[in-house]
């Protein structure tokens, strides 16, 4: 399974929606698969709960929102992705230009559509590709089998999807953005949950490393040992 090359630059292009903030005081999502997936209906549906079925062909939004996680505000910023990605022979050019975006973000979510059977098949290399970028195994991400509303048009099947992802160590969801949106709510707001504990645990991890030993207490035995060596030298 590969990846074909991408007819135009990848960009990374903030939009500017909520004020700056500290690094490790936001949540870096990045939204991975391909094209005509539906991964900025997500995005959008996510952060203002519209739906909007038609999108032109993006070279990569980055949106920036203040969210609520559990009781807190939270700065989330969602890369979205070109829809470029398919199996063909050359990924040289494709994976190269994920890459900043892949080691930009903290958590990901590779979505492909329950209608497309080749987009399905492009999760694998993507996950592979993220894992190379992120060999902490505790990176999370999760496999979204979308557009479930259209089961008449179903080509990738639920239990293809959950295999997939237990191969992968990943989780697993099917969800419709344009009939679920707190399907849609849920899958982020657990990533960001997720990307949340992994940056504390990272956090306590360099306190603790930070700390200086204390210094081992002086051993009194060895100390009178010594003495009593000094002391035998000098009468000598």
């Amino acid at each position: 399974m590969r990846l074909p090359s991408m007819s135009q630059p990848f960009l990374l292009a903030p939009i500017a929606e909520c004020p700056p903030v500290l690094p490790g005081d936001q949540v870096r999502l990045a939204v991975l698969g391909a094209r005509g997936v539906g991964k900025s209906a997500m995005i959008v549906r996510f952060l203002t709960k519209r739906f909007i079925g038609d999108y032109e062909p993006n070279t990569g939004s980055l949106y920036s929102r203040m969210v609520h996680l559990d009781g807190d505000r939270v700065a989330v910023q969602i890369q979205d992705t070109p829809g470029c990605i398919q199996v063909q022979e050359d990924c040289v050019q494709v994976l190269d230009s994920l890459s900043r975006c892949v080691k930009w973000a903290e958590g990901f979510l590779l979505v492909y559509s329950i209608t497309d059977y080749s987009s399905y098949q492009s999760v694998q290399p993507l996950y592979q590709h993220i894992r190379k970028v992120h060999p902490d195994a505790r990176t999370p991400i999760i496999i979204v089998g979308n557009k479930a509303d259209l089961l008449h048009a179903r080509q990738v099947q639920a239990k293809e999807g959950l295999q997939l992802a237990n191969e992968l160590g990943s989780l697993f969801l099917e969800i419709s953005t344009s009939d679920d949106s707190q399907g849609v709510c849920d899958v982020f707001q657990y990533l960001c949950k997720e990307v949340s504990k992994l940056q504390h645990a990272s956090s306590t991890d360099r306190r603790r490393s930070s700390i200086i030993p204390r210094p081992k207490s002086p051993n009194m035995q060895d100390l009178k040992r010594r003495f009593k060596q000094a002391l035998s030298s000098k009468v000598k």
